[in-house]
């Protein structure tokens, strides 16, 4: 089944870069859209005071229609970090967040909600914290695992779809291992693409994926701590979007001790990211 855009909004003004880059790319990819809308504290006695939701679905509902893209609105009461999970997980969706708007105590306490949305969404999440149109420049980050497969597929559907040009990231990260396999990556950061390493493999079937598309692409290598290493390399090639695997798809166990290193580039980064879930098949 085709992926549909689901779009969340609180009322919040920051949220409104989903929803344009979400005009922008089911016009561009021919996909149907679900503006959520979430009326978040809502007291009995403010029931008929005007919401900044309000506000936003109307500009929303404007653009659009001058989109000529096909919509449908939802309004649901509650809490936005329970509600677009719930309403994420029971359809085929693309789900495109923003910044909610949460006070700096709430982020202090609770963390960011990017990360517990990248929690409880099983499908593909779009994360812009900034709008950045037109895409030309595509960034995709391997980790040689095949946790960024599924994010990956979208991405180049999405870079076809406008002409970007790919750059697909591997960072080697330090380490005091002397394995045989850690020692061919090392040894071979000039041109990890053409070895038989995972992250070689990674790196080249990418490559191939992105070429077959008629996209320009190229492979980058950097050394060094990975979230560094991938925020570099996203403000020195000044990419539109950043497309990276999810943590999830690791069995409960790696997550113990992975650092979650998508929630932190999508932290960091000033573009939106990308990320997916790798399918059962290359789970484990």
């Amino acid at each position: 089944m085709a992926l549909e855009l689901l779009i969340a909004t609180n009322g919040f003004k920051g949220t409104w870069s989903a929803i344009e880059y979400g005009a922008w790319l089911a016009q561009a990819m021919g996909m149907k859209i679900t503006l959520l809308g979430v009326t978040e504290n809502l007291s009995p006695a403010a029931i008929d005071d005007h919401h900044p939701l309000e506000d936003v679905f109307e500009r929303a509902v404007s653009l659009l229609k001058s989109k000529n893209v096909e919509y449908s609105l939802e309004v649901q009461n509650g809490d936005a970090e329970q509600v677009i999970p719930e309403k994420a997980n029971c359809g085929d969706y693309l789900t495109m967040v923003s910044p909610l708007g949460r006070p700096q105590l709430r982020r202090l306490l609770t963390g960011r909600s990017i990360r517990s949305l990248m929690e409880q969404i099983r499908g593909p999440i779009l994360y812009v914290p900034d709008l950045r149109l037109p895409l030309k420049k595509l960034l995709v980050s391997v980790g040689g695992l095949g946790y960024e497969v599924a994010a990956e597929n979208l991405a180049f559907q999405m870079a076809a779809a406008s002409h970007a040009d790919v750059t697909i990231l591997h960072v080697v990260p330090p380490t005091d291992l002397d394995y045989p396999s850690t020692r061919d990556v090392r040894e071979h950061l000039k041109d990890l693409a053409e070895t038989d390493t995972l992250p070689g493999r990674s790196m080249k079937k990418g490559l191939e994926v992105a070429q077959a598309l008629g996209l320009t692409a190229r492979a980058v290598v950097r050394q060094g701590k990975v979230v560094e290493e991938i925020l570099a390399e996203i403000k020195e090639g000044d990419y539109d979007l950043v497309c990276m695997g999810s943590p999830y798809s690791a069995s409960a166990l790696r997550q113990l001790y992975m650092p979650n290193v998508t929630a932190e580039v999508a932290e960091s980064a000033h573009c939106p990211v990308l990320t997916a879930r790798a399918g059962k098949e290359q789970e484990g």
